[in-house]
């Protein structure tokens, strides 16, 4: 009988890493429907941003954006360093949304794992790494599909961090965790600003994230009608002089 492959035969890849965001007047419509208006911004590496506003202001349409899950209809977001292509640029991205986009009939563990593997990473080191940052012992080996709301979020968020990577979007991430599960969360980010990483969340629950002392963008109706620095000492990577490489509209 053949042996099964090891997790340590998986090489770690290089993967791409992202030190600014320009949002430059970046607008989408969906049919008559204007959901962002116009908004100009730049991201940076080590920073955590907030996107705030009341539902329907253009938040997750402009973190969809800026993840490339969702092209402007006019504008450019671009990324610096350049990378090759859309797909390695998608390597950089972690993503946490409104699903889990995770497999209910896989444990949390399987589904680290496959998460690690998708992106050419060692699933052991994933797991681990995930395993210490969200409290998954008690329910590591249980199918998804049998967890509660907030323990399958937990799951969701390892799963989206488990390649490490350089920009992290978090749509909603304290949807169904108890007070132990946004204090870890909490954690994360904070761990994820210091490792140098673009930080970008959008939360109707803004307390949790205020100690860190975020920088915000208040949308309203689609527009950027507020831009308030952070607080909070900040390591800014800021580049100017490198080239960027720009997702044009189509």
């Amino acid at each position: 009988m053949s042996a099964q492959p090891r997790a340590l035969d998986v090489p770690s890849p290089s993967l791409p890493r992202i030190e600014r965001i320009e949002l430059r007047q970046v607008g989408r419509s969906f049919g008559a429907t204007v959901a962002v208006r116009q908004v100009r911004a730049t991201l940076h590496a080590g920073e955590i941003t907030v996107l705030e506003g009341h539902n329907g202001s253009g938040k997750t349409t402009l973190l969809r954006m800026i993840g490339t899950l969702v092209s402007p209809s006019s504008g450019v977001v671009a990324y610096a360093p350049p990378p090759v292509d859309r797909a390695a640029l998608r390597q950089a991205i972690g993503w946490l949304s409104h699903d889990a986009l995770a497999y209910p009939d896989l444990s949390a563990r399987q589904n680290v794992h496959l998460a690690a593997r998708l992106y050419g990473c060692e699933p052991g080191a994933a797991w681990a790494r995930a395993l210490e940052r969200f409290g998954l012992e008690t329910f590591a080996d249980r199918p998804l599909r049998f967890l509660s709301r907030g323990q399958r979020q937990r799951v969701a968020l390892a799963r989206s961090l488990a390649h490490e990577p350089s920009v992290v979007l978090l749509d909603e991430p304290t949807t169904g965790l108890d007070p132990e599960g946004v204090a870890r969360l909490r954690d994360v980010v904070r761990e994820e600003r210091a490792a140098g990483h673009l930080v970008v969340v959008v939360t109707h629950e803004p307390d949790w994230i205020r100690p860190l002392g975020p920088r915000w963008l208040r949308l309203d109706r689609g527009r950027l009608v507020d831009d308030r620095p952070a607080v909070a000492p900040e390591v800014s990577r800021e580049t100017s002089g490198d080239p960027v490489a720009p997702a044009e509209s189509k």
